[in-house]
């Protein structure tokens, strides 16, 4: 199979790593989908939004001199759900994968911080305490 530069095509997830993941689009070639290309919004871990052995639909963005081939799941969504960094769909619903409702999502996120906020206070009372403040 020949890949072509702007094509869509499905392939599997054969590796994550912190910078992105690896995806087999045919027997023989694989390509990389930087973690800033996995999904709509920040992505801290891929592993929150893919697994290996997970079927993907990614979009060929460029094959190099080399034929190391580039790949973006987030170019191969629909219009509707690309974030185009123009007014789009910003942080939206995952990459289209786990559809999820804004609020509960909102929500998670908010008790996430407010938690994370909880222990620095904590951490930073017992710095105090240890001094004599």
């Amino acid at each position: 199979m020949a890949v072509q530069v702007g094509s869509i095509i499905e392939g599997k997830v054969t590796a994550i790593k912190p910078f992105g993941m690896f995806v087999a689009i045919s027997e023989t070639e694989q390509g990389l989908v930087h973690i800033s290309q996995v999904a709509n919004g920040f992505v801290k871990d891929i592993n929150e939004h893919f697994s290996v052995g997970d079927t993907v639909k990614v979009k060929v963005l460029s094959i190099d001199d080399a034929g190391k081939i580039s790949l973006s799941v987030r170019a191969a969504l629909p219009v509707e759900n690309r974030d185009d960094r123009r007014g789009g769909n910003r942080g939206g619903d995952r990459g289209g994968y786990a559809k999820r409702d804004s609020a509960s999502s909102f929500e998670d996120k908010l008790k996430k911080w407010l938690k994370h906020s909880e222990e620095n206070l904590a951490t930073i009372n017992k710095k105090q305490a240890k001094r004599g403040y």
